[in-house]
């Protein structure tokens, strides 16, 4: 299962356990079991602390548990960790093992403190970039908590499991049998659904906190770049993000950010957390602003949270990004991860076998398209001009594929299901004005993006299409707030774009500051 240099690595990081760990397989004859197997008697080899049996009772077969301290810690994996879920395999060995997971010790304190019995169950699937951070946040807690258990599943094994429970999207969290998260979500979040006092005790620090010579609110490319550029300075700095990395964690694969072939959003959103808290930035992480009051010429910018906390800035940078366009037709928000989704690489394995459909024709649809033809049954492609706006070469690609349907010249006008689940949709003939359905289990939105400026009501000068507008130095309307990345009016939504424009907004900010 593991070349060479993998376990070698694997026997390196294996050097960190603490206690004796035992590895507990439930098995059957499938060829998936056998490979389990033999991933098991590979990692027991590399190391003393590590034991293997192959009698376990788990009903989901394969399965293994990774149990220390008499089963008072344990963590499960449904299915083989492999792709994106190796790392995750390796970090439970280790947590699981009593090697401290890199976490502020006051939220692994809170996991500890957390009372009740808490059962989970993660949906995930190989290729999905967001489930690791899932998985890996809810086996820290089983690690730490002998109240929490958690099991992974790779919803393309088992896949009658996730017909029956009706999982459309991953990652998709369970708790005590019943739906409790959608989606991409860290150890801290987790613990604030799970301690209602966690909120509150969060804001009341922030509340307390000094203002700051520049408040950066969004955590993305651009507001990572203006943190760090603005803490070079030696001035106060302070960042408040919703989720660190932004829509970058949602972004498969990188290859155009100059002088890095290649690497993948969320990889890259964890080096710019890393590189922020390098510098002397105070990190306010999981917090959602709500409203910005401009403090005038020479007065103190206020940012109202969602948590109830404000926080105050002599500059502020504003880089809240954007979030994929939704086609707002009648059945969208209603069959939202129940067959309507925003992500291929996350949710296209659920839809293995079945038909489904792509909405838009630019390079993110035509690659979702293509992506997706290697595993469903069938792709209509649905583009509502007359051709397709993708890259030549993604659409020889393209109308390459058998299984593929191409459709221009369409509007959407309806997501169609059953109550529980998509079971088709339908379209508008632009040219003969003829409506049309497509009978499908699951619908690919692709259609770009909507920037996140709803919080901001008219506190600074937005374009007709929501971004806020900015000059050639990032300066908005309102003097002393700046701006950068996918939320402003510079054209060209990029990672690399994005990075300058909120390095450019903080040297921005710095020059205000010593002229004020």
């Amino acid at each position: 299962m593991l070349d060479a240099n993998t376990t070698a690595q694997l026997k390196s990081y294996l050097g960190n356990l603490r206690r004796p760990i035992e590895l507990v397989a439930s098995l059957d004859a499938s060829p998936k079991s056998a490979e389990m197997r033999s991933l098991v008697e590979e990692v027991a080899a590399q190391s003393d602390l590590v034991t293997a049996r192959f009698d376990g009772a788990d009903a989901r077969r394969p399965s293994f548990a990774i149990r220390a301290d008499e089963g008072r810690a344990e963590a499960v994996f449904a299915g083989l960790p492999m792709g994106h879920e190796f790392t995750s395999l390796i970090l439970a060995l280790l947590h699981v093992g009593g090697h401290p997971p890199k976490e502020e010790a006051e939220l692994l304190d809170a996991v500890r403190a957390l009372e009740g019995d808490f059962v989970f169950e993660t949906f995930f699937s190989l290729s999905c970039q967001n489930c690791p951070d899932v998985v890996q946040a809810l086996n820290i807690m089983a690690a730490l908590n002998p109240n929490i258990r958690h099991t992974a599943i790779d919803g393309a094994l088992f896949q009658d499991e996730v017909e029956r429970r009706q999982v459309m999207a991953v990652p998709a969290v369970f708790l005590n049998g019943e739906p409790f998260g959608q989606g991409r979500m860290d150890l801290a979040q987790i613990v604030a659904k799970l301690d209602t006092g966690a909120v509150a005790r969060a804001a009341e620090k922030i509340a307390a906190k000094e203002p700051f010579d520049v408040l950066v609110v969004g955590g993305g490319p651009g507001g990572a770049a203006a943190a760090v550029y603005a803490a070079r300075k030696g001035i106060r700095t302070g960042i408040v993000a919703e989720r660190f990395g932004g829509q970058v964690l949602d972004t498969m694969g990188i290859e155009n950010f100059i002088s890095v072939q290649h690497t993948e959003g969320p990889k890259l959103a964890a080096q710019l957390e890393a590189h922020v808290k390098d510098y002397a930035v105070d990190v306010m992480n999981v917090q959602e602003a709500a409203e910005l009051i401009p403090g005038g010429a020479g007065g103190l910018h206020e940012v109202k949270l969602k948590s109830g906390a404000s926080v105050k800035g002599k500059t502020v940078i504003l880089s809240t990004g954007a979030r994929w366009r939704q086609m707002g037709v009648p059945g969208e928000a209603e069959y939202r991860n129940k067959g309507v989704a925003y992500c291929p690489h996350c949710d296209g394995p659920l839809f293995k076998g079945k038909r489904v459909a792509v909405i838009g024709g630019g390079n993110s649809g035509v690659e979702a398209a293509i992506d997706l033809a290697g595993l469903v049954a069938h792709v209509t492609l649905i583009e509502f001009d007359a051709e397709l706006r993708a890259d030549a070469v993604l659409q020889t690609k393209l109308h390459s594929l058998p299984n593929v349907t191409v459709i221009t010249s369409a509007l959407t006008t309806e997501v169609l299901g059953n109550g529980e689940k998509v079971v088709g949709l339908r379209y508008r003939d632009r040219n003969r004005d003829e409506e049309h359905l497509v009978e499908l289990e699951g619908i690919f939105v692709q259609i770009g993006l909507v920037p996140n400026t709803e919080w901001l009501g008219s506190a600074v000068a937005l374009s007709d299409r929501g971004e806020i507008e900015v000059d050639a130095r990032g300066a908005t309307s309102q003097p002393g707030i700046f701006a950068a990345g996918d939320v402003t009016t510079v054209p060209y939504k990029q990672i690399v774009i994005a990075m300058g424009e909120g390095s450019k907004a903080a040297l921005s900010a710095f020059d205000h500051l010593i002229r004020s």
